[in-house]
């Protein structure tokens, strides 16, 4: 319906203007260069390109009606463009251009493709009373000029500017693609597109396949500038970015191995922020040693100061500048001031501790969960945590130890808060929660495994519960409970910051946004 409304357009039964934006430039990006089977040719070194900024389907409709070629879609489904046809006998008020030439007489339509390529000899072959017309529709065709607008030699945050404005309503095209069309290089190779796909691949092994590509960007701005902004960005020389690539890829894998190894955080859904691995990125691509002593513990103490005090929930890019001059500092054996405070005391976990998953506050609680390597209640394995059981709040993997159907019958008037607390939660086996707990008080199911389960206490230990009867669990104390396990959590905290005169003044976290701004650039997962 597209293609009869412009060609329609063109032979001049159609009132309706088309306007095709075009940027003109030097700048080899990442395009497409084919209309269904028809493949363009590639431009000589230093010439001008043509990048449509509206209208691209229209052209890719009006080229494929007039070349007479077949389009395979994404769907399989093929179009024949060939058959769209001149109706030869319509009159001025009737449909000149058509699809469906079902029961009509041979030489009263003629294709569009035929119109335009074909020989003298067959178009002579139609009734001479047509033969006028043909010629007059020809002419027309040959002769359209179509309203063009051209912009030239314009950044490409300009053009893509343009773009936004015309096709998606204002609304911020993704920097991750725009990277990709501008780093694009046919000779190198080199497409971004395909990079980070292989490098996702390749952190699958790790279990930090959920880093968002806004991160890896950032991270190789930070180590090319000190800065990571969406102009500092675009602003980056498309050899240099490919030049940066593999230093960034392997500092972001050497990171990732430390967060791993050293802080025992054994997927990417724990990480309190995404944006934790620009710094340690930074880190390694200064120093490719593993840090010891002194700047090993300042380290830590900035990792967890970070992922505890919200750090990055707000004006991610500027606070990233200021922290990679703390891990300058830090390598050069310097002292540092830390903006923001901590709070490790047991009433502050007990008035932050609400149990939502993209709080970075309680991604580091549950950080220190796993750190501690949980066994299973049921046989002392090893609880296996994976990326694909930790998106939502809601996942079976997050079990509250007294259950929440449980608390809801035993104490009806206590406040939700408390009962969906991180000082409730424990990281378990997806079936063992399912299957064997379900909605049983503590004594039960605790007490069930620990007729099976001789290493009960161990098992317990490794999850922040110092004991059966120590912890109020055979006798359902949830009060007792509750309390008790918040000293432990306060007290692992304390093992991982170096606390100063500053801290533990903090009395309210605002750690409500979920993820940094990050994931207002670019949420897409690949």
């Amino acid at each position: 319906n597209k293609t009869v409304v412009l060609l329609k357009t063109v032979s001049g039964n159609s009132r309706e203007l088309q306007t095709f934006i075009f940027w003109r430039t030097n700048d080899r990006l990442r395009s497409i260069r084919n209309v269904g089977r028809m493949n363009l040719p590639e431009p000589r070194d230093g010439e001008y390109i043509t990048y449509v900024l509206d209208g691209q389907q229209r052209i890719t409709s009006l080229f494929a009606s007039l070349k007479g070629v077949k389009i395979k879609r994404e769907n399989k489904h093929e179009s024949d463009y060939s058959k769209i046809y001149i109706d030869l006998k319509a009159s001025d008020e009737e449909q000149l251009v058509i699809t469906d030439v079902e029961g009509r007489a041979a030489k009263s339509y003629l294709s569009i493709n035929d119109l335009l390529s074909g020989e003298i000899t067959f178009l002579a072959t139609y009734p001479p009373d047509t033969l006028k017309k043909i010629e007059q529709y020809r002419r027309t065709l040959d002769s359209y000029d179509f309203s063009i607008i051209e912009v030239k030699d314009a950044r490409i945050d300009v053009a893509t500017e343009i773009f936004t404005r015309i096709n998606v309503g204002g609304k911020a095209l993704n920097l991750y693609e725009i990277m990709v069309a501008k780093t694009y290089d046919s000779e190198k190779p080199f497409d971004l597109s395909e990079k980070f796909v292989e490098l996702l691949l390749e952190l699958q092994n790790s279990k930090y396949e959920t880093i968002p590509a806004i991160t890896v960007l950032q991270t190789l701005s930070v180590l090319y500038q000190k800065d990571c902004t969406r102009k500092d960005i675009l602003k980056i020389p498309k050899d240099k970015f490919i030049e940066m690539w593999v230093p960034t890829v392997d500092a972001i894998k050497q990171a990732i191995d430390y967060f791993r190894t050293c802080y025992e955080i054994p997927v990417s859904r724990l990480l309190p922020y995404n944006a934790l691995i620009i710094p340690f990125s930074y880190y390694f691509y200064k120093n490719k040693e593993k840090p010891t002593g002194d700047l090993k513990d300042r380290l830590q103490d900035f990792f967890w100061r970070a992922s505890l005090g919200a750090r990055y929930s707000s004006g991610v890019e500027s606070k990233l500048v200021s922290d990679i001059d703390k891990i300058d500092k830090m390598i050069n054996g310097q002292p540092i001031k830390y903006e923001w405070p901590v709070n490790t005391t047991a009433q502050f976990i007990e008035d932050n501790g609400w149990f939502a998953t993209g709080r970075s506050y309680i991604k580091a609680i549950l950080a220190i969960y796993s750190s501690l390597n949980p066994l299973s209640f049921e046989d002392n394995s090893k609880v296996i945590i994976d990326n694909s059981w930790l998106k939502i709040a809601s996942s079976k993997n997050y079990h509250h130890f007294f259950p929440k159907a449980y608390l809801k019958n035993a104490r009806p008037s206590e406040d939700y808060f408390y009962v969906n607390h991180i000082a409730n939660i424990t990281i378990v086996d997806d079936q063992l929660n399912k299957v064997k707990i379900k909605a049983k008080a503590p004594s039960k199911y605790i007490g069930a495994f620990a007729k099976k389960n001789k290493g009960i206490d161990r098992a317990l230990k490794t999850h922040l519960i110092a004991g059966i009867a120590e912890f109020g669990i055979d006798s359902d104390d949830y009060d007792m409970f509750f309390k008790k396990r918040i000293k432990l959590i306060s007290k692992e905290m304390e093992k991982r910051v170096i606390l100063t005169d500053a801290d533990n003044h903090l009395e309210h976290l605002d750690d409500d946004q979920d993820e940094e701004t990050e994931e207002a650039e670019d949420s897409t997962e690949f």
